[in-house]
């Protein structure tokens, strides 16, 4: 009885187990009633007449993408036709569409090993045979690591080296250099037709074609051996001798590969000794490396000078007298083999001549070596920094630069030696390569005092019209170390004409005097009564706090003085006091200084931000436990949750004030902790347990926030940096909240059922973009809104509006604050404009109806692609709004995560009867449907998340200008 019972339970059970796929199998038929690309592809080869036809056809099918699961069927026709084709083209575009095919996303190539590779074996066609070996490398590199069917690709691949075709030996060793492993023998064979067999390594099968008669066998044969080395394996020291003849090859392509696989060999092999050419003398393998690629950088061809001067910059092994000798033309005598004086005398003595006076000056010294006299580097190495400086092209001139600074950073003495070449190059005839040697002289600037001489030459390129020049000049001479007191005149000579002749250059002058004086406060020090036109008897005028050239003369004086207690005392009265307007004016150029029988006034040090920053570690503790706290927020009534998030926010804006480093970080969640602020006092109780006509001021309010709350998410998306999934997915969830309680509202305010309807339904497709796009991070948001709603679902998507709404506000209402979780670094996107600076009182006259150009100079930090983001927004009086966006070429990159903006907007307006200000401000504009993760790369057959809301968010702070638009003269 029990073991009927039993079977009935199981059969009852399995009937319950099969119903289940019967339910979803219309939905599967669904998917599978799309038309085969298979069968498609199948018809249309059927249909056509001849090669031409067919041909096609499957360029047409090219162009179509295909499904993961329809690609076997796809290779499987292809396969079929390739084998009933006769015409060459027809196959060579089957071979490649097959490669085309083993890329897809999804597909395995694994089934399809075989049927490729016994394509080749009737092949007849170079050219297919070719494109068939190129499939299977496509093939081979899509398998996993240590396959047998690797092992058959190479030994595919050794069998057809042979070829006549240069193109199928081409491929071939990609094959090898592709997948081929040092621990694999390999069976090759010694000829064609021959039935000699033997077993030898990758590597030495791939040196075999370095002597290939086509050149661009010989490329791939380096090219081989080099992916062989990218993929981990050590190349064989053999292979040194083979690559250094390959370089005196006649193709330029040789030459390039076997530069890079010389480098290679001696950064694997730098202190291995190899002898020298006719000599006995042995040297090191990378002194002889560095000497022949030196030798490459008078090569005929400019793009092998260009690799063989970039190449040369990262070989830091080299011996200090083999670097030396690249800057000079002459070759040193510590290069040569010298003979000692025993065995000069012995080869005298061997000879049995002495001078015998008959010929004229028979026992003089010669200059002209002998031919036992062996040089250690090759005579066209020598000075190979002094022919890339000169070369002709400014691409060589550009990498020479470049390998200069890389080898003048890891020696101080070459630093030194190098300067004066590098100085010369500040008067190249080419703006890239000036600008690139001011950047390689700032990166080396701790290795080098300049001489007066040297400093001349410099200052000299403060005349250049180009802004970038000028500027990357200034931020050298800020970390430049100068000799004497009498350079220190000179470069303030020079940066006061710079300053005189190009005033927007101000800001840029006065922070590099900032930096040249505190560097060198022995050496301002005896200049000061000058430079302040002071007197030890009689006073002297007081000069104009207004003029740029005396505020700079003062940056430098007090920077100085910050260094040299002694200093102040050659102050006057007026300078006292001018050093505290700056102080004030000009924090951040002029330091806090100890000024003795002085007010404290002027002794700020107490205001100095390292006695009231904590450090990093603690601020980052405070951050965390702030966080914590707000977790407890859920045991609290109303009026003390809000007061402890109030309180949080305070501290986190503070925190933020102090720890320039946490910043953004605090920013980021003081900005959230308030969206969930005003959430908390939009949904107060008061406001729901009321009738409408009675709370329209409470509901006028609630919808204000709402607002606040969605710009204040756009903000958190898209004005922070180094968000990871997780905290995008809590931004997209207070949105949401917002936007149900925007939904809410509109059915408590509104009348109209049809724009209820559609309110909902697009609340309702926003769940589901939230639950796909997020859907990994769903389970760290257990009790949250989003949670909630998702299980209600199927009961949403049914129910009438009003109902919705009602369930919606419940679960609002009733859902908990979501807990926020810190990625490792945020930062804030901002930007500070610098010109203008909104200080003048001077209108900006132009004729009404034209256009007058307002230069705008700003810093931008943490911005993302500023260069299609980044927009400038001018606001008139009367209400109107211009947003300009910049060109391109406008922004600069000075450093990591800075950006400079340089550009110029045009104003025009109708006449006015009186000057007034406009308002110029940055604006960093965002598109919701971009979102940072790129979601929409994985969903491509999906809708679009959410409508495209476009936007712009004010990120600096507003700069007023005056302006004047005169009427037209009749």
């Amino acid at each position: 009885m029990a073991a009927h019972l039993k079977k009935r339970v199981y059969e009852e059970f399995s009937s319950l187990v099969v119903q289940i796929p019967q339910e979803e199998a219309p939905a599967k038929k669904l998917r599978l009633s799309k038309p085969s690309k298979s069968a498609a592809l199948h018809i249309d080869l059927c249909k056509a007449a001849n090669s031409t036809d067919a041909l096609q056809y499957l360029l047409h099918f090219a162009r179509k993408p295909v499904e993961a699961e329809s690609v076997e069927g796809v290779f499987r026709i292809l396969l079929e036709h390739y084998y009933k084709e006769t015409d060459n083209s027809v196959r060579l575009k089957i071979a490649s569409l097959l490669g085309l095919l083993s890329k897809a996303q999804g597909f395995s190539p694994d089934c399809v090993v075989d049927d490729a590779i016994n394509l080749l074996g009737n092949e007849k066609s170079h050219q297919v045979l070719a494109q068939l070996l190129d499939t299977l490398l496509v093939i081979g590199s899509h398998l996993p690591e240590g396959q047998t069917v690797r092992q058959r690709l190479i030994e595919v691949a050794c069998k057809h080296l042979f070829d006549t075709y240069f193109g199928v030996r081409n491929k071939c060793l990609q094959l090898l250099g592709c997948l081929g492993t040092v621990d694999t023998p390999l069976t090759k064979e010694e000829g064609p037709g021959t039935s000699m067999v033997g077993v030898r390594d990758v590597q030495s099968v791939i040196s075999d074609y370095f002597g290939d008669q086509d050149p661009r066998v010989r490329t791939a044969a380096l090219k081989a051996m080099l992916q062989l080395h990218e993929r981990g394996m050590k190349i064989h020291q053999i292979i040194y001798d083979q690559a250094c003849r390959l370089l005196s090859d006649d193709y330029e392509q040789v030459r390039s590969a076997a530069v890079q696989m010389v480098w290679v060999l001696s950064q694997l092999y730098p202190e291995s000794i190899v002898p020298i050419p006719s000599s006995n003398e042995e040297i090191r393998l990378v002194d002889d490396a560095f000497g022949k690629i030196s030798h490459m950088v008078s090569d005929g061809s400019w793009m092998v000078r260009v690799q063989a001067a970039k190449t040369l910059g990262s070989m830091l092994q080299v011996s200090p007298h083999f670097l030396e000798q690249t800057l000079d033309k002459k070759l040193m005598s510590d290069l040569r083999r010298k003979r000692t004086a025993h065995e000069r005398a012995k080869e005298l003595f061997a000879s049995g001549e002495f001078s015998s006076g008959r010929k004229w000056a028979d026992d003089a010294p010669k200059e002209r070596l002998d031919t036992n006299t062996v040089n250690l580097i090759a005579s066209g190495a020598c000075g190979a920094f002094v022919h890339g400086l000169e070369d002709e092209m400014f691409e060589v001139r550009i990498a020479a630069v470049e390998a200069l600074c890389q080898l003048a950073r890891s020696s101080a003495s070459f630093a030194e030696k190098c300067l004066d070449f590098l100085v010369d190059m500040f008067n190249d005839e080419i703006e890239e390569v000036r600008l690139q040697s001011i950047h390689v002289l700032r990166e080396i600037s701790t290795h080098i005092t300049l001489r007066e001489d040297q400093l001349d030459t410099v200052l000299a390129v403060l005349e250049d019209s180009s802004r970038d020049i000028r500027e990357a000049l200034h931020e050298l001479l800020c970390y430049t170390n100068v000799s004497t007191k009498e350079c220190i005149q000179l470069a303030l000579l020079d940066l006061l004409k710079n300053l005189n002749k190009y005033p927007t250059d101000r800001n840029s002058v006065w922070k590099c005097l900032k930096y040249l004086g505190s560097r060198h406060p022995t050496l301002v020090l005896p200049l000061v009564p000058e430079l302040l036109s002071t007197h030890p008897y009689f006073d002297t005028p007081e000069h104009d706090m207004d003029d740029p050239a005396y505020i700079a003369v003062l940056v430098l004086v007090f920077n100085a003085a910050k260094s040299c207690p002694t200093m102040p005392a050659l102050f006057s009265d007026h300078t006292f006091r001018h050093y505290a307007y700056l102080r004030d004016s000009l924090s951040h150029l002029v330091p806090p200084l100890r000024l003795p029988g002085r007010k404290q006034v002027y002794s700020l040090e107490s205001v100095d931000s390292g006695s009231v920053s904590g450090s990093v570690e603690s601020a980052q503790l405070f951050l965390q436990q702030s966080l914590n706290r707000i977790s407890t927020i859920q045991n609290l009534e109303a009026p003390g949750a809000q007061d402890l998030l109030n309180f949080t926010i305070r501290d986190l804006q503070r925190l933020g004030e102090l720890q320039t480093e946490l910043a953004g970080a605090a920013d980021f969640c003081a900005t959230y902790l308030h969206c969930q602020l005003l959430l908390m006092k939009a949904l107060q109780e008061k406001l729901w347990n009321m009738a409408v006509p009675l709370c329209l001021k409470q509901n006028v309010t609630a919808a204000a926030a709402t607002r606040q709350i969605l710009e204040e998410t756009y903000k958190l998306e898209f004005l922070y940096s180094g968000l990871e999934s997780r905290q995008v997915a809590t931004i997209h969830h207070v949105r949401l909240q917002a936007k149900a309680l925007q939904l809410i509202l509109t059915a408590r305010t509104r009348q109209g059922l049809e724009s209820l309807i559609s309110s909902c339904e697009k609340f309702l497709h926003d769940i589901e973009s939230f639950q796909r796009l997020f859907l990994t991070e769903l389970p760290h948001l257990q009790d949250s809104f989003v949670n909630k709603v998702l299980e209600l679902m199927p009961r949403l998507s049914s129910c009438k509006p009003v109902e919705m709404v009602k369930i919606l506000q419940t679960t609002l209402r009733q859902s908990g604050l979501l807990q926020l979780r810190l990625p490792e670094q945020i930062h804030r996107a901002t930007a500070k404009i610098i010109e203008p600076t909104g200080e003048s009182d001077n209108p900006l006259r132009f004729t009404s109806g034209l256009v007058v150009a307002l230069d705008i100079d700003a810093t931008l930090e943490h911005v993302q692609d500023p260069q299609n983001t980044v927009k400038v927004q001018v606001l008139y009086p009367d209400g109107q709004s211009h947003v300009i966006h910049p060109k391109p070429g406008d922004f600069r990159k000075p450093g990591p995560h800075r950006h400079r903006l340089i550009t110029q907007v045009y104003l025009s307006h109708t006449a006015w009867t009186e000057p007034s200000q406009i308002e110029v401000r940055l604006l960093l504009a965002y598109a919701s449907s971009s979102s940072k993760l790129g979601w929409s790369d994985s969903i491509e057959s999906l809708p679009p998340p959410e409508a495209a809301i476009e936007g712009t968010i004010p990120f600096s702070k507003s700069v007023k200008v005056y302006i004047m638009p005169k009427p037209a003269r009749r």
